[in-house]
């Protein structure tokens, strides 16, 4: 069985994790391959709900091996608190496997992360201030501490050497705060070093081993496409590579071993931080469909910016990744309205555009141009099949996939494990 990956369609938050999940007992890996402890996957597994902020959502499942790949950036303290939280709720974590050719977060870029955007004041990215991004500069600056190196501590202590003779001298003479010390960094990665080595592998070579087996190993994006450091509303993004191109740099498995990608989009859209955001409604519209999609953030608590189903959105999502299903989900918080819009294409300085626009200041500029279909009043989180929706539901989402360029394979109607309605086998 080929490899398979999931990613967002939209600036993330869309269920990623849920759909990991759905898939359960009928995958062997599921491989983080990007990102760190900066967004999070929300799964509800029966009564019970679990976010999940650096750990892959196939931690959860029973017999699958989760795998934190080489482009990952790890923070040492967050991954081994997750660890116990899940242990303490009676959650297997055995089978956890880590890249040794992931990065660490030091905690020096921790503090970098946060008062840059306190420098930044009106200009701010909109980061999470957990060191994701200059970790990430690290990377290809060549300054990067990975996991091997906590295994060789005097390579480790050249390399923290080397970064802090630069970052003391922004913290100290440009931020004005005090300098890094050498040893607190050596301290703070060294006390976790022999607990995680018994975790550490070579995982492109376990995943390459796997796929030969015929196992099926799911590739799962953080973030998503629209905040992906190349495709997404740049510089408003994250800084690592969110889309399908990235699964392959971040996991070590080549693009010739992908058999499918499936993109997770809301039937609505949000986006958490600064940046362009066309179908963005202020006021009471917004704040209710916050309140109805309870959108808030799962690693932040931060209120999600919400507006109506962008089009444009996801048929470039679909373009980038080359889509071959979607999974559409929380299409049940939009019960109750008499009219859904929808994004079909944008208005710039008096042209139509039916594409997403190719420059910064033309999104900015952007006004969607909405077209109205057809609500629904009835409760429909009980739908497991198709016929079980509403006849307007169903036409909602048969307009959203005819706009979006690619099919869709899932409805979620809930966020359970099993409130969903499943249109084509993902896996098939």
């Amino acid at each position: 069985m080929p490899a398979i990956v999931l990613v967002g369609a939209q600036w993330g938050d869309e269920g990623k994790g849920k759909a990991t999940d759905q898939l359960g007992d009928r995958l062997d890996y599921v491989v983080k391959f990007n990102g760190g402890n900066n967004a999070g996957h929300t799964v509800v597994v029966g009564q019970e709900k679990y976010a999940l902020h650096l750990l892959p959502s196939g931690i959860l499942t029973p017999g699958v091996t989760p795998v934190i790949g080489n482009g990952v950036v790890v923070d040492l303290s967050v991954l081994f608190e997750e660890i116990d939280g899940l242990q303490a709720r009676g959650v297997d974590t055995s089978r956890l496997v880590v890249s040794s050719a992931a990065h660490l977060i030091p905690p020096y870029n921790r503090v970098l992360d946060r008062v840059t955007e306190r420098f930044l004041g009106s200009r701010k990215i909109g980061t999470t201030g957990r060191g994701i991004g200059p970790t990430y500069a690290d990377k290809m600056s060549r300054v990067g501490l990975r996991v091997q190196d906590l295994f060789d501590a005097s390579i480790l202590r050249q390399k923290v050497e080397a970064a802090l003779e630069l970052k003391n001298h922004l913290l100290v003479k440009v931020y004005n705060r005090r300098a890094v010390e050498v040893d607190e960094v050596l301290d703070e990665l060294l006390s976790s070093a022999e607990r995680l080595r018994p975790m550490v592998a070579d995982t492109g070579l376990l995943l390459h081993e796997a796929l030969d087996r015929g196992e099926t190993v799911l590739l799962e994006a953080g973030q998503a496409t629209m905040l992906d450091v190349d495709h997404g509303t740049y510089p408003f993004v994250t800084s690592s590579s969110a889309t399908a191109g990235g699964a392959c740099t971040g996991s070590g498995i080549p693009p010739t071993r992908v058999s499918r990608v499936v993109a997770v989009v809301k039937a609505y859209t949000t986006r958490v931080g600064e940046g362009p955001f066309p179908t963005e409604l202020l006021g009471p519209e917004g704040d209710a469909l916050r309140e109805a999609g309870a959108e808030f953030g799962t690693t932040t608590g931060r209120p999600r910016r919400c507006g109506w189903y962008d089009a444009p959105v996801a048929r470039y999502a679909a373009r980038v990744n080359g889509v071959t299903d979607f999974v559409l989900t929380k299409l049940d918080v939009l019960g109750g309205l008499e009219r859904i819009p929808v994004c079909t294409g944008y208005e710039v300085d008096g042209r139509r555009l039916d594409e997403l626009p190719a420059t910064q200041t033309d999104l900015h500029h952007a006004r969607p141009v909405l077209t109205e279909l057809e609500g629904w009043q009835e409760d429909i989180s009980g739908a497991r099949t198709w016929e079980d929706l509403p006849p307007a539901a169903q036409r909602y989402v048969e307009a959203l996939e005819e706009m979006s360029g690619a099919r869709i394979s899932v409805v979620g109607v809930g966020p359970g494990r099993e409130e969903s309605v499943v249109r084509h086998d993902l896996l098939g």
